[in-house]
Parts: structure tokens; sequence; C-alpha cells
């Protein structure tokens, strides 16, 4: 949360003091490693002016979500972060609140479930959720942490080949490759890229290099 400390505190504003934090992400899901992933996420947001309450502590999970004035969903194994949410009942309840107005901010394996499934995730399946529908709170798909580097003498396949055999099965998708230092910013329509780069891949068309404050590059 340092380099991207203005853009936070631009999202979130400066009226809002408190953000519920989900740490389902974190493997193993114990009730003391979410409460030391909670407590470093305290401390980076802290330092931004904001509190944080911790999900995994509520009485409710459901009714927290429900009051909650901001989400924030962090970074870990997006398959053991999603069966969580459905095994809380939470996945429903967070799309409300998003859709309704709330902001939602979720880095990693957190940006990941915000779209519409989490098959583009680059993590290990280590736990079955019930299904690999996600939060559906944007109409593409996410890569995090993308690279196009092809390491010498690595046989296997490349990311963009990856991303590539999932548009073959879902054209009408697109997916964009978040580069290391890049975040989105979506609003509405408006779709915003910050940091280092993007890449947007579409089924049947070239791959599109996108700059940041540049517009998503259309469909050809």
């Amino acid at each position: 949360m340092t380099w991207p400390r203005d853009e936070v505190q631009a999202f979130l504003g400066v009226r809002l003091r408190a953000v519920l934090f989900i740490p389902f992400a974190a493997v193993p899901g114990t009730a003391a490693v979410y409460d030391d992933y909670a407590q470093r996420v305290r401390s980076a947001f802290a330092a931004m002016g904001y509190g944080v309450a911790a999900l995994h502590a509520a009485e409710d999970a459901a009714q927290a979500v429900r009051t909650a004035a901001a989400i924030v969903i962090g970074g870990g194994n997006t398959f053991h972060l999603l069966s969580q949410l459905h095994a809380a009942g939470l996945t429903e309840v967070i799309g409300e609140r998003v859709r309704a107005g709330i902001p939602y901010l979720g880095w990693s394996a957190g940006s990941v479930v915000a779209c519409p499934s989490i098959s583009t995730t680059n993590d290990m399946p280590i736990i079955a959720p019930p299904s690999l529908r996600a939060l559906d709170l944007v109409d593409f798909q996410i890569n995090v942490h993308y690279t196009d580097a092809h390491p010498s003498g690595h046989q296997g396949e490349t990311r963009d080949e990856r991303i590539a055999e999932f548009l073959s099965l879902h054209p009408a998708m697109t997916v964009i490759g978040l580069r290391e230092g890049s975040l989105l910013h979506v609003s509405g329509i408006d779709v915003r890229l910050a940091g280092t780069g993007a890449r947007v891949f579409r089924a049947g068309q070239p791959v599109l290099d996108w700059a940041a404050n540049e517009p998503l590059p259309r469909a050809g």
C-alpha cells in the first residue's frame, strides 16, 4: 500500500472512517493467520487515516457486510478465498452492497474475485469452491501479476498461451493482464488504468498494450 496510497485515498475519500477487511485468501484459514493478516492490513490503512474491522472477527458476517462503508479483500489463494466466501454465504450480499455504491478494493486474489469468474487466476486449486463463478462486479477478467517474460529453458506454457486457452472457450470475454505496480479504477462503465501498464486480450485479435491514463483499448 505504498505506491498506490494516493489512488486508494482518492478512491475511498476523506469522509470514510473505516473499511471491512476480508482475509479469507490467507492459507491456512485459521484465526491466528487471519489475525496476523488483518493486523498488517490495519497498519497499512492506519497510515492512510482509515480504521479496519476484520470480517472473521464479526459475530454475524453477513450483517457486517451489510453495514460496511467499504469492502477490502486481500491477496492470497483465490480458490481458498472464493470457497470461504461461499461457505459464509457472502457472494450475493457483497455484490448487492457494491452495486449499491459502496467502494470495493481488492488486490491479487481480491481483484480476481471481482470478475465474473476466477478462471484467470494463477493459483493452484488447493480447495474446490462450489463454483468458479465469482462476484461479477466487472464485465472482464483480470490476470494479476501478469508478465510476458519467458525464462530461458522454460518449457511450460507462457501466460499469453494460458489466456488464449481461456479465450478459446470464452470468446466473448476480455482479459486484462495487469502488470505489477498497476491498478484498475472502475466506476460504472469507466475503467481507468494507473501504474506501469497492462495488456488487453480478446479472442481472435492482436494483444494490445495499455498504458496508464489512456482509454481502455477498443475491440478491433
